[in-house]
């Protein structure tokens, strides 16, 4: 019976340690997450490990329904110019779409 005691600790232990390890991980920088967790099978990632819920713990931030959009800049299309949300801001509405059209 202390085996199996002693069994189910270990395995609470590891459980928690990677619940640990992939959230502290999801705090990182993307690139770096996406290095680490590269290693890790799909089914322990998305099967074993609650994943949603620790991305929105780590990457839900703090934004609410009627904050304004934190500022951002970025490259225009052109690669010429740059594009700043803030410049829109009061003029007309800005949709943001995030993928592919492909």
């Amino acid at each position: 019976m202390n085996y199996l005691i002693r069994g189910a600790i270990l395995a609470a232990v590891l459980y928690l340690g990677l619940l640990g390890f992939m959230l502290g991980m999801m705090y990182r920088p993307p690139a770096e997450f996406a290095a680490a967790v590269s290693y890790i099978p799909d089914i322990v990632k998305f099967g074993i490990v609650p994943f949603p819920r620790l991305w929105n713990q780590a990457r839900g931030g703090n934004l609410r329904i009627g904050d304004l959009s934190p500022d951002f800049d970025l490259p225009a299309l052109d690669k010429q110019s740059r594009v700043r949300l803030s410049s829109f801001r009061g003029q007309r509405p800005v949709v943001l779409v995030f993928g592919s059209y492909t």
